[in-house]
């Protein structure tokens, strides 16, 4: 829908930011319209028929497209060198439409067991009720990815870094031993943003975001979406998936992420910059047990992060050297930073993973992913990161 969508093409990442998929309306606004309609109205009852039929290319309903959220899949498509992009109403909607679009009853799914809860939750219990075989692995681990690719798949999920471990998993080898048995490989790479890391480059068939980190970057609106190369899947299997069952992202919301794209780069890089130090002070503390970050030579998949990765990250997990009581008391001796389950934010926002976002787990399948009791997991913000660093002094302190 954008204008001039071949010349956008041409232009850099910052500019694609900027200026990509810009779709002006007959009154030639600077900014990105907001379409806050759910319908729109036809001359005839002809041209209704034939828009519903597919012989005539307009918008129909909000739910299946709109002109705002058309800009935001553009100029996603366009920063992530896609072919398609399907915005969702939430990053989770992203997620389970592109597996539900690409498994039927019957097919095996393979995935790593470091994920999100939801995502872990999706992989573990939807799926299955629906016929679906999930098979998880150790995603670092390439003897297991190949034990379980041994047969034919349908798909393949994975995060890389992963949420909360920061595992780095070897994207290419993964996905030519997924390729060999014939399944899609499916990418949650919101940890890594579309500026740190292009999945699509290192052989992933799909990528998913969540919107309502990075991308919005200011803890306002909620939204997710899908890019593949894979145009025949995209226009019929997702489409078909996405039209009848409705995760359609709002309007309002998607001008609001085309927003957050504009400072996108900028924002990524200053939170990298900061998360490297902070890292690198928290790698100091006698009070601090283990930090996780991709950035540091103590991590388990550095080498590997420094070949997939332009840049480390926005995340930090640590391990307080104590038990739950000890980090939790910790966590309350903030003075700046927020404790929220949220990421990506322009806030410096910490949680508790074994409590929060992967409280459905059992005790025991938390520890075998290294969600201990004292892990925390913190994303960095834009603050001033020597203040940053001082309240996390004085909390480890307390």
């Amino acid at each position: 829908m954008a204008d001039d969508n071949a010349a956008n093409s041409k232009w850099r990442p910052a500019t694609q930011l900027v200026r990509g998929g810009t779709n002006r309306s007959n009154f030639a606004e600077t900014n990105e319209a907001i379409f806050m309609t759910s319908g729109y109205i036809y001359d005839t009852a002809e041209q209704a028929q034939r828009a519903f039929q597919g012989e005539e290319d307009r918008f129909i309903y909000s739910r299946f497209s709109n002109p705002t959220v058309g800009m935001f899949e553009d100029r996603m498509a366009l920063l992530e060198g896609a072919e398609s992009c399907r915005a969702t109403a939430t990053g989770m909607a992203a997620v389970y439409a592109s597996l539900a679009a690409s498994v039927s009853a019957g097919d095996r799914l393979v995935a790593s067991k470091a994920l999100f809860g939801s995502c872990d939750y999706i992989c573990r219990d939807i799926l299955p009720k629906f016929g679906v075989e999930s098979i998880m692995v150790d995603g670092t681990n390439l003897a297991e990815w190949e034990a379980a690719l041994s047969e034919p798949t349908a798909a393949v999920f994975m995060e890389t870094p992963s949420n909360p471990q920061m595992d780095i998993i070897d994207l290419p080898a993964v996905a030519e031993m997924a390729h060999n048995v014939g399944a899609r490989v499916v990418v949650d790479n919101v940890f890594a943003t579309p500026i740190l890391q292009k999945p699509l480059e290192l052989g992933a068939d799909v990528v998913v975001y969540s919107g309502t980190k990075h991308i919005d970057g200011q803890g306002r609106a909620m939204g997710g979406c899908v890019l593949t190369d894979d145009v025949e899947w995209s226009d019929n299997d997702l489409k078909q998936f996405m039209r009848h069952t409705g995760p359609s992202l709002s309007p309002f919301n998607a001008w609001v992420h085309l927003k957050g794209l504009e400072t996108l780069e900028i924002r990524v890089e200053r939170h990298c910059r900061s998360a490297q130090k902070v890292a690198e002070f928290l790698e100091t503390q006698p009070a601090v047990a283990k930090v996780l970050f991709p950035g540091l030579k103590s991590h388990p998949q550095y080498e590997l992060a420094q070949k997939q990765m332009s840049g480390p990250g926005t995340v930090v997990c640590f391990e307080v050297d104590g038990d739950m009581a000890r980090t939790f008391k910790f966590m309350n001796a903030m003075e700046l930073i927020d404790i929220s389950n949220n990421l990506g934010d322009a806030k410096s926002l910490m949680t508790h993973p074994a409590t929060t976002t992967h409280q459905r787990m059992s005790p025991e399948g938390r520890l075998e992913v290294g969600i201990t009791d004292n892990l925390v997991r913190l994303s960095v913000g834009l603050e001033d990161v020597d203040d940053i660093i001082e309240d996390l002094e004085q909390a480890l302190k307390a």
